[in-house]
């Protein structure tokens, strides 16, 4: 089966294959006992047949003997319950012996395969994230997290200042009396929260790091990690620091489903699509995580998923349009998951490009398609875009510690603007918010950013940007900074007030669209360029430099998308709805995210299709 499963990927156009990333207790079913027939035999087939493999650590489904060693390596979830052997990511981050360990069999491999010229990339890990297990409430967490506070606060006098400790008499006498902040009477105190927030950022960094290092010395291949779709809890900039590549699985209609909010209607519109704007929102910020832009699709949708409150097949067309997106934002390969369906176990209702029966499920045709017509066409390659949206994971937890609304998401918040600039056609890149400099950007955009570095509010100077609602609003430590914010150089503003609103209540905004969730007071002498019907100012400027004090509608969106185009003297269209454009250096391509035929200078885009022409045609 092997062989002919190698000769039919081959046959389809597939050049890229992925394994191991599961198999630790095929690869050392005893401890110190190794079997590598197997996988010896594996590689040699897919590769005599001229497939490049990439092979994967497979930290990440620890065998069950390794709990034996470790019985406190378990995650534990905020209300405190043990999180069991029986499926997979069964580890905390935080647990010494378990990050050895894995930086140990990531070493066993690097020694038998690192030198291996069959082996072109190295997947560390699988989906850092996944099942929510960023957070964890373990004894090794918390032991873990007094020594990081040590090693950042220095003296426990310097931790209660910063935190306000004062305040419900909070203060501690020593490191050793802090416990994790869950499982307390109401909320935690915000700075404590915030503190295990990036804690746990920096154990996910440290354990990815402890095995990167071992095999950058084994091997010249590139290094590389599958990130997830909106999984914000740890910085992912910080651990593409130790890679090469940035790669993320994308599945577009799981995703639709499970992990963005919409109306029903919206959800219904694109039931078989997936939304327009949420796998292009992920290429974009891989791209930035990548090193020089590197960045893959790691894991493709092929058809109907299994995880997902409800898993539609995607519409006829939508596996080659997904991938011809991807190619349009830069990918250098887009790969599928699964060649297989497995006929067992949790994914045994997860499509493959193959059915469990071996017969072609219907993505296999449209891969085929994709690799035919990639052949055709001249490399395309990445333009940079003339628009740049700011990224912050830090600014995602403050907001999910502190939301004072529900609803309010830091992520949904920087959707709404992404969505805002593709309606007007324009091409996106998100940027890091430790960049110092948008010096090739016309128009650059930071919503909801919670604390700004000096060298970005520096870089925003000088070209058309727009900072806010929420920017500059809290110190590091999430408290309220004096002076308030959003202290912007050049720019006199203050939020003086904050409102939160239920999602049923909207304020209208004098010329179209209204504000709504946020809503903050402006006092200042910038000069007032929207406003609400009752008078109260929503957008501010100085000419480049821009204040959004609440969240808009789409309507509104558009408007201040448009007016800041202008500015910037970007060319804008208004695009039909679920028509989406992505331009690279030769072409521009068009990817209709409808159900219906839409009509694009002068030619019609059928439903989920994609075409393309040569910039000159356009």
């Amino acid at each position: 089966m092997w062989a002919r499963d190698a000769a039919e990927m081959v046959a389809t156009g597939i050049t890229w294959v992925r394994i191991g990333e599961f198999a630790w207790s095929r690869l050392e079913p005893d401890p110190g006992r190794f079997t590598f027939d197997w996988l010896d035999r594996a590689i040699d087939v897919l590769s005599s047949a001229g497939l490049k493999i990439v092979l994967g650590t497979p930290t990440c489904t620890p065998p069950r003997w390794m709990l034996e060693r470790f019985p406190d390596m378990l995650a534990r979830d905020a209300s405190g319950q043990l999180r069991k052997f029986g499926s997979r990511r069964h580890y905390c981050f935080s647990h010494a012996g378990y990050r050895a360990a894995s930086a140990d069999i990531a070493a066993v491999l690097g020694d038998r395969y690192g030198r291996d010229a069959r082996i072109h990339a190295w997947q560390i890990d699988n989906e850092y994230g996944c099942h929510d297990t960023i957070l964890s409430y373990s004894e090794a967490a918390r032991d873990a997290f007094r020594l990081w506070l040590r090693d950042r606060y220095g003296e426990i006098t310097a931790l209660n200042e910063a935190w306000g400790n004062v305040f419900w008499s909070m203060e501690y006498r020593d490191f050793d009396e802090i416990e994790l902040p869950n499982l307390t009477v109401t909320q935690a105190n915000p700075s404590h929260d915030m503190a295990f927030r990036r804690f746990s950022s920096d154990q996910v960094v440290a354990y990815h790091t402890a095995q990167a290092d071992v095999l950058r010395a084994r091997t010249d291949a590139p290094l590389l990690h599958n990130y997830m779709g909106r999984v914000l809890e740890f910085d992912h900039f910080d651990v593409g620091a130790s890679l090469d590549i940035a790669t993320w699985d994308s599945y577009p209609i799981g995703f639709l489903s499970d992990r963005l909010e919409g109306t029903a209607e919206h959800k219904a519109r694109f039931l078989q699509q997936g939304d327009p704007d949420m796998q292009a929102f992920h290429h974009d910020l891989y791209r930035a995580v990548g090193r020089d832009g590197r960045w893959w699709v790691m894991e493709q949708q092929p058809g109907p998923v299994n995880w997902a409150p409800h898993n539609p097949a995607p519409l006829p067309g939508m596996v080659r349009l997904w991938s011809w997106e991807a190619f349009a934002h830069g990918a250098e390969v887009v790969s599928y998951f699964r060649w297989r369906q497995a006929p067992f176990a949790q994914e045994q209702m997860h499509a493959g490009l193959k059915r469990p029966d071996n017969a072609a499920a219907p993505g296999l045709a449209e891969v085929a398609r994709v690799a035919r017509e990639i052949a055709q066409m001249p490399d395309a390659g990445t333009a940079a875009a003339r628009v740049a949206l700011i990224f912050d994971y830090p600014s995602a937890w403050a907001w999910d510690v502190l939301p004072q609304g529900t609803g309010f998401s830091y992520f949904r918040l920087m959707l709404d603007a992404y969505r805002a600039l593709r309606r007007r056609g324009l091409s996106v890149d998100i940027v890091p918010s430790s960049t110092s400099d948008l010096s090739g950007y016309a128009l650059a955009l930071a919503p909801g950013l919670a604390s700004m570095p000096d060298a970005l509010c520096a870089a925003l100077a000088g070209r058309t940007a727009l900072v806010g609602p929420r920017s500059n609003a809290v110190t590091d430590e999430l408290c309220i900074p004096d002076p308030m914010g959003p202290s912007l150089p050049g720019l006199d503003v203050t939020a003086t007030r904050v409102e939160s609103l239920p999602p049923t209540h909207e304020r209208p905004v004098k010329g179209g669209g209204s504000v709504g969730l946020w809503c903050e007071t402006l006092e200042g002498t910038a000069e007032c360029l929207f406003e609400t019907e009752a008078g109260a100012p929503v957008l501010i400027g100085d000419g480049t430099l821009h204040y959004l004090g609440s969240w808009p509608d789409a309507a509104l969106w558009d408007r201040i998308i448009r007016a800041l185009a202008a500015k910037a003297d970007l060319d804008v269209e208004d695009l039909p709805e679920g028509l989406r454009l992505r331009d690279t250096p030769s072409h521009r391509f068009v990817f209709n995210y409808g159900s219906k035929p839409v009509a694009y200078k002068d030619q019609v885009v059928e439903p989920a299709d994609v075409v393309w022409w040569p910039h000159a045609s356009c």
